[in-house]
């Protein structure tokens, strides 16, 4: 990937991974170079993925020369942290560090846990549920341009941005287009989309639906 500052930066993901494009944004943003590997996690996992993450044996993992880091937004504030001349990521005020941790948070356990039965599910009440989390999400967002507020784009702009690429599946399966249910999150995921951080970080919905649509087969639901 791209980036300015060569700093012994090894990242193995997956490509349709929301996880792993969190890493990549934030390594955009900050002008971070790596090298990126590419772990195949839908076959055989690799010894220098089970050696880096032997207790969750998954991505994202980033390699910093000797030191191993893993859970993406774990390895978001560790370039904070490790990086403080970059751009950060997460406000310098602790109620408000505090605050943006607990929304990307909620990403993880209401959008990735509700999403993901995407995958797993025929039942359209996943759909019903996801028009809460998102409504509940627009409120949040409310007038601001992006979550982070006045520090502009952020931790959770960042956790958040790789699920939009699910918002094609939501429309097809579960019938909630996000343009009707939550046209501000709708308007905030286009502005995120500008930054080429974002743009060159995620894939298509069209290809991240045709992924979807392949898990699901797998699973006997199509």
């Amino acid at each position: 990937m791209a980036g300015e500052k060569n700093v012994g930066l090894v990242l193995l993901d997956f490509w349709v991974s929301p996880f792993g494009q969190r890493c990549r944004i934030a390594l955009a943003e900050k002008g971070l170079s790596y090298e990126y590997v590419e772990e195949n996690i839908m076959a055989t996992k690799s010894d220098r993925l089970l050696r880096s993450n032997p207790i969750y044996k998954q991505i994202p993992v980033l390699l910093h020369d000797s030191r191993i880091v893993i859970e993406s937004l774990i390895i978001l504030q560790y370039l904070d942290e490790v990086f403080p001349d970059t751009r950060s990521l997460l406000p310098t005020d602790p109620s408000e560090r505090a605050h943006a941790r607990f929304w990307a948070d909620y990403v993880d356990k209401k959008v990735y846990g509700c999403g993901s039965r995407l995958y797993t599910e025929q039942q359209l009440q996943a759909g019903t549920e996801m028009v809460g989390i998102l409504k509940t999400l627009e409120e949040e967002l409310g007038e601001k341009e992006f979550f982070g507020g006045e520090h502009g784009f952020g931790f959770v702009d960042v956790a958040l941005m790789p699920f939009t690429t699910w918002f094609e599946s939501f429309n097809r399966y579960w019938g909630v287009n996000v343009e009707e249910v939550a046209p501000m999150l709708a308007a905030w995921a286009a502005r995120c989309m500008k930054r080429e951080s974002v743009s060159k970080s995620l894939y298509s919905s069209e290809k991240v639906h045709d992924f979807i649509s392949g898990m699901r087969k797998d699973a006997g639901f199509e």
